[in-house]
């Protein structure tokens, strides 16, 4: 993709049906597990964005071979654990792979380095680095262990630990440590957040225990991964992205006329926020052809052109669906009345403040938003009976989720909307413009 800006502007109805690429958690996932493992991992399916590579670099460094054989098609020959670079690991931009990797890295007696892009460089690995300490390793970084840094892993002992936010990436990397700590690990979650590091451990071979305790009127996740789990290659199909599926599900849902089938997406509760939240402002959208995939069920969803109604959502439903809030900000923009979004405050340490880049997109675009430090409230134009504006340009700031959100309102926006760093994108949809021109959007240089 251009590193120019790139420019959307509204035009006929959006028709067709397409695949999402490959899930990015997922993805990343694969190559780290299928590098600690000990024979072979074939991935299909496999998200080829530059988050991913660089996850794959990361894996060639710490000893594992590999190596593309297709278009999504790679393999994995691991060595059943890591062994100390030669050199600096660079992640990138990717805050997921460089937090699953220091995770997996602790459990090993080396030092490894490592370093990414400025976003990267700018996000605080605290949170992470907080409970590897506490199992015993060490670093030595920048302020609120922001990147470059050095870790030092090995000699691990097992911890119970409750996240102290809603994580992931955190409950995922105290996992992989625990895989070499003695006395195994627990982690207690008082919001479960999305489970693929569980299950893709039970698909490698590892024997882990997922408990649902009811405190008072909560239910508290218990996930525990007992000491001495060993690894072994597998093969892994990726589902497709639910997070990259969105983009065109809502253009075909604001987009007049339009009708947009999405193939292969994942349909882990975990991860459908978005789809129950978009049913619940009257969107339709339909799933068909369930099925399951490497332990996930999959479906096709068809999303046709919708008037849509503002709507409150649960701040607990955030877990479920924190990176695709600023397309549902997007799609906000055409309802009827305000939508408001609470609980949301992860989104302000993501690749960028996405709250605030949000919120200045679409006030560039004439909708209201009203921005709150844990949330915000988009005022949908189709109650005052006019159409969104558009014709902003949108700085996004490095963040992918930002530009394709705003190229999306563009094309049912009056006035083209263009953003100025269309070129990380490829961060998690390479191949997005394309995409979207198949299904009829004007897309062009700005």
């Amino acid at each position: 993709m251009s590193s120019a800006g790139l420019k959307s502007a509204p035009g006929s109805a959006l028709r067709g049906i397409v695949r999402a690429p490959g899930d990015k958690s997922i993805s990343h996932r694969s190559m780290i597990l299928g590098a600690l493992a000990t024979g072979t991992t074939t991935v299909e399916g496999l998200l080829e964005g530059d988050d991913v590579l660089a996850t794959a670099r990361a894996m060639q460094a710490f000893g594992a071979r590999v190596e593309r054989e297709g278009v999504g098609r790679w393999r994995i020959e691991g060595q059943g654990g890591f062994a100390e670079p030669s050199d600096v690991i660079d992640c990138g931009n990717a805050g997921t792979g460089v937090r699953l990797i220091m995770g997996a890295a602790a459990g090993f007696a080396m030092c490894a380095t490592f370093t990414g892009d400025s976003s990267l460089r700018g996000r605080p690995m605290g949170r992470v680095l907080d409970p590897l300490a506490r199992m015993g390793a060490t670093w030595l970084g920048r302020d609120k262990g922001r990147l470059p840094l050095t870790l030092k892993g090995g000699n691990l002992r097992g911890l119970t630990y409750t996240l102290p936010m809603a994580s992931a990436q955190v409950k995922s990397a105290v996992l992989l440590a625990g895989l070499h700590a003695e006395g195994g690990v627990e982690v207690i979650e008082p919001e479960a957040t999305r489970d693929h590091t569980e299950r893709m451990l039970r698909a490698f071979g590892a024997e882990v225990i997922v408990e649902d305790r009811v405190a008072g009127d909560k239910t508290i996740r218990h996930i525990r991964l007992p000491e001495g789990q060993t690894l072994t290659g597998t093969h892994v199909a990726v589902p497709g992205d639910p997070s990259s599926a969105a983009f065109p599900l809502v253009a075909g849902l604001i987009v007049p006329g339009s009708e947009v089938t999405v193939e292969g997406v994942m349909l882990n509760e975990l991860r459908t926020g978005l789809f129950t939240t978009l049913r619940e402002m009257g969107a339709d959208l339909v799933i068909s052809n369930r099925r399951m995939a490497s332990g996930e069920e999959v479906g096709d969803i068809t999303a046709r052109y919708s008037a849509l109604k503002g709507v409150v959502v649960p701040p607990e439903r955030a877990p479920a669906m924190i990176d695709e809030y600023p397309i549902l900000a997007v799609a906000a923009a055409f309802a009827d009345g305000p939508t408001v979004m609470r609980g949301i405050g992860e989104m302000r340490v993501k690749e960028s403040d996405r709250i605030a880049l949000t919120a200045a997109g679409l006030r560039a675009c004439g909708v209201a938003v009203e921005e709150e430090p844990e949330g915000m409230t988009v005022v949908g134009t189709r109650g005052g009976g006019h159409p969104v504006r558009g014709g902003g340009l949108v700085h996004t700031h490095g963040d992918h989720r930002i530009a394709m959100s705003h190229l999306i309102l563009g094309m049912a926006a009056q006035e083209p909307v263009a953003v100025d760093e269309p070129g990380m994108i490829a961060t998690s949809f390479p191949g997005f413009a394309e995409l979207m021109r198949g299904l009829g959007a004007t897309l062009a240089e700005a």
